[in-house]
């Protein structure tokens, strides 16, 4: 065979696989795919996927998602509702049309700190804090959900997606993905999570006040070295394949485990070595009661997976 004649060969090969990859996903998407009544939302679209799997889409594609009013409150109703669904273990959360977010809506959240209601400088500050705190919550409560949240993200991924993903459990992204700490350009600190979230998952704080005040891109392979992103994959097709693929292997697992996993890692994050063991063995001492563990050690003496034992709701 020629070298030209092999070239084309490997392109070809490439096509089918991408092809076949999208057909998949498209197919999967069409079975599995289905829209939950009770997760009704102007700015977020939720599927539930097989396995105790649901997929929260920004669905604002026509704005590139940028997060207007109704998507800061939105999320909070949302992710409280999945902390306490029993049919929900693992969250995947992307973005709709070509880019995961383009951060917050100018248009639609400038009123909120531009035109005071006060004239009084001290109440005018303490409404603007009431405000802060309340978009805050829009993150944390991601971390607070006791079940792990998966960020997907292709294309860019701007200011108050920075934020959003900081709150994630885990990271993917596509190979044309990109990262930018943007609020420097627009006059101000990054105020929900990125600042203070960042630095744990990076660990270099040199690179960290880079992002943060230069408001440069990170492209997906530097996200990857530095570690704020597990995993990169060439398309948007091939993400949700494998973020998908993740979460249905965690759901598989014990849900009293992997919550209880998650809430004592988050603990840990804001606590010494001494006050996460104290508070592990006091989590432990009624949760290693469950028939959990007893269902997980019988699989392994009969040499079945984990997958194959009907854990009950949590």
């Amino acid at each position: 065979m020629s070298l030209y004649s092999a070239m084309a060969a490997t392109a070809l090969r490439g096509m089918a696989r991408k092809e076949l990859r999208g057909a998949f996903l498209g197919v999967r998407n069409m079975a599995s795919e289905v829209e939950v009544p009770k997760y009704q939302y102007e700015t977020l679209k939720v599927t539930t996927e097989d396995n105790h799997v649901l997929h929260v889409e920004i669905n604002r594609p026509e704005k590139r998602n940028a997060m207007n009013k109704s998507f800061w409150s939105e999320m909070v109703l949302c992710f409280r509702a999945i902390s306490d669904d029993p049919d929900c273990r693992v969250v995947v959360i992307s973005g709709a049309g070509k880019m995961f977010t383009s951060g917050i809506d100018l248009m639609d959240m400038g009123s909120d700190f531009m035109q005071p209601r006060d004239t009084d400088t001290a109440r005018t500050a303490w409404e603007v804090r009431r405000k802060l705190s309340a978009y805050q919550e829009s993150f944390s409560v991601i971390e607070k959900c006791p079940k792990p949240v998966i960020a997907a993200v292709h294309g860019g991924c701007i200011g108050g997606g920075v934020d959003l993903i900081s709150a994630c459990d885990i990271r993917y992204c596509t190979q044309d993905a990109w990262f930018q700490v943007k609020e420097v350009d627009i006059g101000m600190a990054a105020d929900v999570g990125t600042l203070q979230r960042l630095p744990r998952i990076i660990g270099s704080m040199s690179l960290v006040n880079e992002l943060a005040f230069t408001a440069r891109k990170m492209m997906a392979d530097e996200a990857e070295s530095s570690g704020l992103v597990s995993r990169v994959f060439p398309d948007k097709s091939a993400l949700l394949l494998a973020a998908f693929g993740l979460a249905s292997e965690i759901a598989s697992k014990s849900p009293v485990a992997v919550q209880g996993t998650k809430v004592n890692l988050v603990y840990s994050q804001s606590h010494s070595v001494q006050e996460s063991l104290d508070y592990m063995a006091c989590w432990n001492m009624s949760m290693l009661q469950t028939d959990d563990v007893l269902k997980s050690a019988q699989a392994v003496l009969e040499k079945k997976s984990v997958k194959d034992v009907n854990f009950s709701k949590l």
